[in-house]
């Protein structure tokens, strides 16, 4: 038995040699293939409960874009459900990368890098999308980059904007999901300074939280579009709605958020009411909870661009991403603040298209062009980063 150990040691270092190795033949490929055209990524993308994959070129070419979702698995849960996650990211994948390869009319021949997201997010899910991505690399001779999560949501915009319209470093980030609410100075593809971030929980989690409190199905689209899809309904053949007093915006003059106050007072307010809450409870409820969150994200991002004007810092591009950013009320409030707040020069607001707006893999492709067309790419044996802060992302 030693014997046998010290044997499996041996070849374990090996494998790891060669591991390390393979990327040689990937960097001189990716070297010869700079008098091309276009370079050309995989991406792969599973750090909660959507299975992605998606193909994209360096020309800004979104070739395909498969998102397969799993709200159906975990609504009984009242949230994502790791283990059933995981596993349904298991099925869902080889299924996923085929699709998206048969919708780009390529083989997988022709992709010249692949990408996956090696962080942040749910461990045991990255690692469905990092085993993909590495075993194939590993195995075409291909090279491999690990995206951060969020920076890839940051970057979208340089995806999907006009040329002419582009944002310009420095620019400011709002990042708001699920699992994150991130205010952000970019300064280059790979250098982000948080200036604000949740005290408690995010936007994402407080509006799926509040329409599950509310009693609404999460429909295709997930409990948080739900809540949106209801402010949005008319009460033509309901009683009147009941004025509710408007939620204050927490830590006013400071540059932090927090999103579980607003929960707490819908809590509050259904607690006092008699059950069932009647439908016009529930729109007045939405509306209100809806409204506080937008005026805190403006009054937040206003603030940053003025502290960071007196620092002499001109920022002129807004960039709006993440699942939360799909939400048409926020967008809209978004725009009427900056419009105040800076009335005489426009200060341009970036939204990519509201399909990658949540999570998907062409935005991961595209966040790791610029290390691809660089030569910089990761060895097969690079580890997940579950918790990883955006302003480590070169670390």
């Amino acid at each position: 038995m030693p014997i046998f150990e010290s044997g499996l040691r041996r070849q374990n270092v090996l494998l790891l040699r060669t591991l390390r190795d393979v990327p040689l033949t990937a960097h001189r490929a990716l070297r010869a293939h700079t008098g091309r055209r276009t370079f050309t990524v995989l991406g792969f993308e599973s750090s909660a409960d959507d299975t992605c994959a998606a193909v994209v070129t360096s020309s800004r070419q979104i070739l395909s874009n498969v998102v397969v979702k799993q709200h159906d698995l975990h609504e009984g849960f009242g949230g994502i459900h790791p283990s059933v996650a995981i596993e349904a990211h298991q099925r869902n994948m080889p299924g996923a990368v085929r699709m998206a390869l048969e919708q780009a009319h390529i083989s997988i021949h022709e992709v010249d890098g692949i990408a996956f997201t090696r962080g942040p997010g749910i461990g045991g899910c990255l690692s469905v999308g990092s085993n993909a991505a590495k075993s194939l690399a590993a195995a075409l001779g291909k090279p491999l980059v690990g995206v951060h999560h969020m920076q890839a949501h940051a970057l979208t915009p340089l995806l999907t904007t006009a040329a002419a319209d582009l944002p310009q470093f420095p620019f400011l980030t709002l990042l708001i999901s699920g699992g994150h609410t991130l205010l952000l100075l970019a300064s280059s593809l790979t250098s982000f300074q948080i200036l604000a971030t949740t005290a408690d929980t995010s936007i994402g989690r407080a509006f799926d939280k509040v329409a599950r409190a509310l009693g609404l199905s999460w429909g295709t689209r997930g409990p948080g579009a739900a809540l949106e899809e209801l402010c949005r309904l008319t009460n033509d053949e309901l009683e009147s709605l009941p004025d509710i007093q408007p939620f204050t915006v927490p830590m006013p003059g400071k540059l932090a958020f927090s999103f579980a106050s607003l929960q707490s007072s819908v809590d509050r307010y259904i607690s006092l009411v008699e059950e069932p809450l009647p439908s016009s409870h529930k729109i007045a409820l939405a509306r209100a909870f809806q409204t506080a969150a937008a005026r805190q994200l403006c009054a937040k991002l206003t603030l940053s661009l003025h502290k960071l004007e007196l620092k002499g810092v001109n920022v002129r591009d807004v960039v709006v991403s993440g699942g939360v950013a799909s939400n048409i009320f926020l967008r809209e409030k978004l725009r009427a603040a900056l419009d105040e707040y800076s009335s005489d020069e426009r200060i341009s607001l970036h939204f990519p298209p509201l399909e990658l707006c949540t999570d998907n893999a062409a935005m991961i492709a595209w966040a790791s062009m610029h290390r691809f067309v660089a030569g910089d790419y990761d060895d097969y044996t690079v580890d997940l980063r579950a918790k990883w802060s955006i302003e480590d992302i070169r670390v």
